[in-house]
């Protein structure tokens, strides 16, 4: 045995693999998803189990310590109990009314150029920027509240949505879920800790893959036929409002040339989606390679790539589409025992990291 401090360090430093292959340490995982007050009381009362310690930390490796004498018992214990809570938990979402409250958000705009911290962004952009502060209150009406309003409702949006999806991988029997949050860990499938990303199809990535493929910079080449085409736009506005504004009066003009144009950008993307369906493992390392610094992991993680091939802005909206969602993350599940653990590993290095990084990581494909 390894024992308990051992494996409290690994979950610490965020170093999940060994946990996939060693029954202590999964069994090590389990008991922190209950080490709550109200959860570990009820495990020990339901198994007959006495704890001396009252402090919860003890209580912790006190409770490890004593399951650890038949690890395999002690995995069945748990799992069970688990599933009962979880079973209790399902019952409390009512996914077609939370669905109906998602669908109730039009327009997913952040409403602003931070990624990682709104608080980093307003510092950054007002505080330290203007010294005056009749100029700071006049940015309260147009420019903060706007970011205020699309962080928050994109947050809002963001989680409930991540609970219904959390929801469908949970009642799967392969999966056992956390009752407890674990950092790192959403769920196990087959006895592998996962952590849950939904994500896109990034446009970083996909700049990255048409310069590989010797194709110009999609912006670059809207606004290029958009001069052929004689369409004006504002020059001056952001980046993402220029593709915008040159996307739909293409859309809009829908002659042959405008159709064809973006016929053929949608067609490149498409490719770029293809390709990395058939060897998921390079975007999955370009994920782990270029997550934001705040929200640095090498957690095993499972990676739900949502994609809208008509319109691939639009692939925030799927993840409200429960009835795409569903078969596919259940056809998925249902199949992932034919995996083998080793086509699951990836190695990466990150910026300013010297070390390299080793996890079990897989990708989900949802397209439109």
């Amino acid at each position: 045995m390894k024992g308990f401090n051992y494996w409290k360090e690994l979950h610490d430093s965020a170093k999940l693999e060994e946990f996939s292959s060693n029954r202590e340490g999964l069994l090590w995982l389990k008991t922190k998803s209950i080490v709550r007050r109200e959860l570990i009381s009820e495990f020990v009362q339901k198994n007959n189990i006495t704890l001396r310690e009252r402090a919860l930390a003890k209580q912790f490796l006190e409770l490890f310590a004593l399951l650890c004498k038949n690890i395999t018992n002690s995995h069945q214990l748990i799992d069970t109990y688990i599933r009962e809570k979880n079973k209790v938990q399902v019952v409390k979402i009512n996914s077609d009314q939370l669905v109906s409250e998602l669908y109730k958000l039009k327009n997913f705009d952040w409403g602003g150029d931070y990624q990682n911290s709104l608080d980093k962004y307003l510092v950054n952009r007002y505080v330290k920027i203007h010294k005056s502060y009749d100029t700071l209150l006049s940015k309260f009406e147009g420019e903060i509240h706007v970011a205020v309003q699309g962080y928050v409702l994109n947050s809002w949006y963001n989680h409930w949505s991540s609970i219904l999806i959390e929801h469908i991988f949970k009642s799967h029997q392969t999966v056992l879920p956390t009752v407890g949050q674990i950092k790192n860990v959403d769920f196990f499938i087959n006895n592998i800790p996962f952590d849950l990303k939904v994500t896109y199809l990034p446009s970083e990535y996909i700049k990255l893959k048409r310069k590989e493929r010797g194709l110009p910079v999609e912006l670059t080449y809207l606004k290029n036929k958009a001069r052929e085409a004689n369409i004006t736009f504002d020059k001056t506005a952001k980046s993402e409002n220029i593709e915008y504004e040159i996307t739909e009066k293409m859309k809009d003009r829908g002659d042959e040339f405008c159709n064809s144009v973006l016929a053929k950008l949608r067609n490149e993307k498409i490719d770029i989606l293809r390709e990395a369906q058939n060897n998921p493992t390079i975007l999955a390392k370009w994920l782990y390679e270029h997550q934001g610094e705040m929200r640095f992991g090498s957690e095993n993680r499972i990676f739900l790539v949502l994609v809208d091939a008509d319109d691939f802005r639009s692939s925030w909206k799927l993840k409200r589409n429960l009835a795409l969602l569903k078969p596919t993350i259940i056809y998925y599940l249902d199949n992932f025992r034919n995996k083998k653990t080793e086509d699951l590993k990836v190695s990466f290095g990150y910026k300013e990291k010297s070390q390299k990084f080793t996890a079990l990581t897989d990708i989900i494909f949802v397209v439109k």
